[in-house]
């Protein structure tokens, strides 16, 4: 469970998810790699590009996208960077958001809408079939089982390997999971927002992988001398080092994927892999974030 500390000892540095295969379990979100406000192209395009084929020297075999990142943008920067694909990467993308400007988001969950997004989505990724595709909401002005009925569709064609949810609930979860088998699911959740602990005890239990999105966002705590700060000091490392352990040592199923523009913080986020939280600053952030 969840809210239970794992031991470190415990906890592998890979995942096997369901029809996608064994991934790294820190990843690499690509959100940031375009405009402001998730919208139009990044200030610079080639710095871009550079922050993908690092993600992948530096051992990064899971990459998460949408289609509505740019929108596009994302996804095209992504195939421009790594076509053809090493062998062992993963790449995921979400359909079910479109856009209307910079900070919109508008759900649409049209089956006709989610098949011709993935039809683009395949045709941008340069793949003939998606690793892993993810309902990016549920769209509450249609019926949420035609939504997982052309997923289904879609991965029975093969156009899809494994399916995933996105900001749902638990009992969504298990409304999915009778259309199809639910290999991810995508909630915010970090140190400062556990509304989503439900649905973390619920992946743990059933073996799904749990993508946390705004994964080092920790508000005050890690303000100077907050107890993410200290933690930080003590360990040698930096704050959104320390909240990202904190993650990966909170469920075996726990797959971050710290998205950023730049190669530093990329670098800097990835080192969070080999740094283990003993117990007392574990339970010191557990009992300070709650």
């Amino acid at each position: 469970m969840s809210k239970d500390s794992q031991s470190p000892h415990d906890l592998s540095p890979t995942l096997n998810v369901k029809d996608l295969g064994t991934v790294q379990r820190l990843g690499f979100g690509a959100m940031r790699i375009v405009g402001d406000g998730i919208w139009g192209e990044p200030a610079d395009r080639a710095a871009a590009i550079a922050v993908v084929r690092r993600a992948v020297e530096l051992g990064v075999d899971f990459i998460d996208t949408a289609d509505s990142y740019g929108p596009n943008i994302s996804e095209e920067i992504i195939a421009e960077a790594l076509h053809p694909y090493k062998d062992g990467l993963k790449i995921a993308t979400k359909a079910g958001l479109t856009r209307t400007g910079p900070d919109t988001w508008i759900p649409v969950g049209r089956p006709e809408y989610l098949r011709q997004q993935t039809e683009l989505s395949l045709r941008k990724l340069k793949v003939d079939s998606l690793d892993l595709l993810q309902l990016h909401r549920i769209d509450p002005k249609v019926d949420a089982e035609e939504q997982f009925g052309v997923l289904r569709e879609l991965q029975d064609e093969g156009k899809v390997k494994a399916l995933g949810l996105s900001q749902v609930s638990v009992d969504e979860l298990i409304a999915a999971s009778k259309h199809f088998t639910v290999a991810t699911v995508q909630n915010r959740y970090n140190l400062t927002d556990r509304s989503s602990a439900d649905v973390l005890d619920y992946a743990t239990e059933n073996g799904i992988a749990f993508i946390p999105w705004a994964p080092i966002s920790a508000g005050e705590l890690a303000q100077p001398g907050g107890p993410l700060d200290a933690a930080a000091k003590r360990l040698g490392a930096t704050t959104s080092q320390v909240a990202l352990a904190w993650l990966l040592r909170s469920s075996p199923v726990m797959m971050p994927i710290p998205g950023t523009g730049s190669i530093k913080h990329l670098e800097e986020n990835l080192a969070a892999a080999d740094l283990v939280l003993d117990d007392a600053t574990y339970q010191e952030l557990e009992a300070a974030a709650k």
